[in-house]
């Protein structure tokens, strides 16, 4: 785990924004992470992919997959991202989408906060086990 160098504050206390703006670079570098323990390639298939893996579409899909094996404490911060107030919605994705890719990238920093590596790899796991349904599911969003 990187090294936090900057006091943080009770992760509860956080909104929701701030913590999905920790969680998508939390996991952003998890995709990178696996991509990259499947082999060398080109640097602009590992960008192709790690869009493809990240985009809204596919967390979204990737909230179905966690939704039902969270804890209560994290289902809550799992739903306050999805509720939380986002000021636009990126031109290629729906805001159904966003919104619930925004409670995936709110669970990631808020665990990465609370320091839960563990419960993180878990759950990414658990995610990209199921990747070819992600894609799938991705694509007919």
């Amino acid at each position: 785990m990187l090294g936090l160098t900057a006091k943080i504050q009770d992760p509860d206390l956080y909104s929701p924004l701030t913590l999905a703006f920790i969680g998508d670079s939390v996991y952003e570098l998890l995709v990178r992470e696996r991509l990259l323990s499947q082999g060398s390639r080109h640097a602009g298939e590992l960008h192709r992919l790690a869009v493809a893996m990240v985009k809204a579409s596919a967390q979204s899909a990737a909230y179905d997959l966690l939704e039902p094996v969270l804890e209560e404490k994290e289902a809550a911060v799992l739903k306050r991202g999805r509720n939380a107030n986002g000021t636009h919605v990126p031109k290629n994705s729906s805001p159904a989408d966003y919104r619930r890719a925004t409670g995936v990238e709110a669970l990631f920093g808020w665990l990465w906060l609370r320091g839960e590596e563990a419960r993180i790899n878990e759950l990414f796991t658990m995610i990209t086990e199921n990747g070819d349904r992600l894609e799938e599911d991705g694509d007919a969003r």
